[in-house]
Parts: C-alpha cells; sequence; structure tokens
C-alpha cells in the first residue's frame, strides 16, 4: 500500500527557507492532491502511438463528448495543439480590453481567395477565452457566435485557445459546449485551473483530429504508456470544474482588499475582474512593478513591533510580473482560505510602503 506525503514548497532563496510562501503566479504551479495520485497510480495503460492506451482513449472520449466535438487527442502542452492548428505564419489583430477583436480590423486582415502570389491565404482565425494578459476576461458568447458566423462565410475555420474555458463555462453557468458553438477547433489545459501535473487536449473534427495525431506524432508528442497523465486529467474533469468558483471568488476577495486601500499608486479595475486573473496596476513613477514584487516576496521579520506584523513580514508572497507597470496575481486549488487572508495582509502592508514612500517625495 503506497502512501502520499504532501510536500511543502521551499523556494531556493535562503531568506525564505523559514517562510510561509504564497505562490499566486499561476494557476500552472497546483500540485496534483492525493485522491488525483491515487488515480494516476490506479489507472490503465497501454501504448497509445498504437491507439492501445485505455485511460487515453476514455478522456479523448470523455472530452469530445463535453465539448460537443467529434474527437479528441490528448497532448503534452497546449502550446503543442495550438501549433498543430495553426502553422507557423500569423497575422496580428489587436485585441480590446475585453478579450475580443474589432470585427472591421478582423475584415481588413483577411486575405482574398486568391491573393497575392507572395502572400499566403488566411486559413484560420484564433480567439483565447478566457483571455490571460486582459485579465482573465471571459469573450461574450453572442460575440464568439457572430465570429463564427463570420468566418463559416468566408469558408474559414475557427480556432480557440481555450486554455481556461472552463473557468469561462462555470463563471458564466453554462455547458463548455455552449461557448465553443461555433468553433471548429479548441485547445484547453488540464494543468491550470483543473489542477492536473500535465497535459492538453484538442477538439474538432473527426478528420481533422485524424490530421492532428499525425503532426503530433511529428512534432515528438506521442507520449506511449501516457494513461498514468491522462488518469489525472480525467479526475480533474470529473472533479476539479466547479470548484473554479472558489477560486474566482479568493481573487475578487484580493481585489476588493486592494481596492479599499484606496492607494493612488496602486489600483484594481473590479469591472474587468471575472475569474481568477486579477491585474494590478503600479501608477506611481517613483516605483514599478519590479520593486511590488521584490517587496512582496521579501522576508523582514526582523524588528517588528508585534506578533501580527511579524507573519506579515514573515510570508512569501510570489505573483508576475507583466510588465514595468502592471502585475498578475492568479488563484488556483492550492491556495487556501487562510492563504488568501495573509497574501491580502502582505499585500496591503507592501502597499503602505510604497504609499509612505511615494508621499515623502
Amino acid at each position: 500500500m503506497y502512501t502520499f506525503k504532501t510536500l511543502k514548497l521551499v523556494p531556493s532563496d535562503n531568506d525564505l527557507q523559514q517562510s510561509e510562501v504564497i505562490d499566486l503566479r499561476s494557476d500552472t504551479v497546483t500540485k496534483p492532491d492525493v485522491r488525483m495520485r491515487q488515480a494516476m497510480f490506479d489507472a490503465e495503460v497501454g501504448d497509445d502511438g498504437y491507439g492501445e492506451d485505455p485511460t487515453i482513449n476514455l478522456l479523448e472520449e470523455k472530452t469530445s463528448k463535453l465539448f460537443e466535438k467529434e474527437a479528441a487527442i490528448f497532448l503534452p502542452s497546449g502550446l503543442m495543439g495550438n501549433l498543430i492548428v495553426a502553422g507557423l505564419q500569423m497575422r496580428e489583430v489587436r485585441n480590446l480590453d475585453d478579450g475580443t477583436l474589432d470585427m472591421t480590423e478582423l475584415l481588413g486582415k483577411i486575405r482574398p481567395e486568391f491573393p497575392d502570389p507572395h502572400e499566403p491565404y488566411t486559413t484560420l482565425v484564433c480567439i483565447e477565452n478566457t483571455h490571460n494578459y486582459c485579465g482573465g476576461t471571459i469573450l461574450p458568447i453572442e460575440w464568439i457566435d457572430q465570429l463564427g458566423k463570420l468566418t463559416k462565410e468566408r469558408n474559414i475555420p475557427l480556432h480557440m485557445d481555450g486554455a481556461r474555458v472552463f473557468n469561462a463555462a462555470v463563471s458564466l453557468g453554462v455547458p463548455v459546449s455552449r461557448i465553443v458553438k461555433h468553433c471548429d477547433s479548441v485547445t484547453f489545459c488540464l494543468s491550470k485551473g483543473l489542477g492536473a501535473p500535465i497535459g492538453s487536449v484538442l477538439v474538432g473534427e473527426k478528420l481533422f483530429i485524424e490530421k492532428a495525431r499525425r503532426i503530433r506524432k511529428v512534432l515528438g508528442g506521442a507520449m506511449r504508456q501516457a494513461g498514468i497523465v491522462a488518469a489525472a486529467g480525467l479526475y480533474a474533469l470529473d472533479n476539479c470544474v466547479e470548484r473554479l468558483a472558489d477560486d474566482h471568488k479568493n481573487a475578487k476577495k484580493i481585489a476588493y482588499a486592494i481596492q479599499r486601500i484606496a492607494s493612488p499608486n496602486v489600483t484594481v479595475n473590479l469591472d474587468a475582474l471575472q475569474t481568477n486573473i486579477l491585474l494590478v496596476n503600479i501608477n506611481s513613477s517613483g516605483v514599478d512593478a519590479k520593486y511590488f514584487v521584490s517587496e512582496l516576496i521579501k522576508v523582514d521579520a526582523d524588528g517588528c513591533d508585534s506578533m501580527s506584523n511579524n507573519k506579515i513580514r514573515s510570508t512569501a508572497v510570489r505573483i508576475a510580473q507583466i510588465n514595468d507597470a502592471r502585475v498578475r496575481i492568479v488563484t488556483h486549488k492550492n491556495i487556501t482560505d487562510k492563504d488568501v487572508d495573509m497574501a491580502i495582509e502582505k499585500i496591503k502592508y507592501v502597499i503602505g510602503k510604497i504609499d509612505a514612500s511615494c508621499s515623502s517625495q
């Protein structure tokens, strides 16, 4: 009988070894829980290169039904899925603040059926849902429907990078199949909010997926007895979808706490927060996002005037820098209510330092 131990995250920096570390950089940092590990241990396996891994076959069948598409293929990563779908040459359309794009600009970027021989055909339109760098925003279903109609009129497939599409489905309270109804293909990640250690799935028409299997092989993505990791994906789909609402709630709790501080130097846009990704703006000319990130992770317990202040200052909070003026906070399944409360206190402490520094300048 195997027993599983919970491993505590210990940063490599010596200053952090005795501190409590709360990792809010991404939902990719999640670790499989004991029940997911047990499902992996119990998984039936076979050679997926021959289509003989029963757990992978079950995951692909389950996924295609969930998305109401003809077929699915299990992949090592979402990047591989998007590469299989999108090829190599891209023509970008600017994103709007809500993650959508301007239809008029899109039409201007679509090349005609018989373009100049020096230019490629337009063969695919790609969108992302939820939209990462717009702060986990959800693309409106009506807008996706409209875009799907536009692309179908021009015989151009529509692909969705749905790495966090289940976050959108849970937030909207609709089946994921409704969101992707007019998409010809979709990739989604098992290893982000759903908490599996590895893997993504690409879904679409049967003939398309058959071609994808060949490209996956060319790219070195055939993983043989990968039912061990596919089992984690199955467990995630059965047990970790509805709980995404907790991540959304925790992100809002952090956002409201920052807003209540009413700092002119560190702000959030509550109207833009829809899922588990919170963008925080650094508005001060004297302080940048790098400083904010470094202060949150800094452990400084010496000379504290109280036990509570000591706890706050000895807590390291990891977040991600987007650019000089913006950082990203991502909540996930390994973040507890206590973690959220401690992260808020550390964030308040750092914002207080920033405001005091800026007011004295």
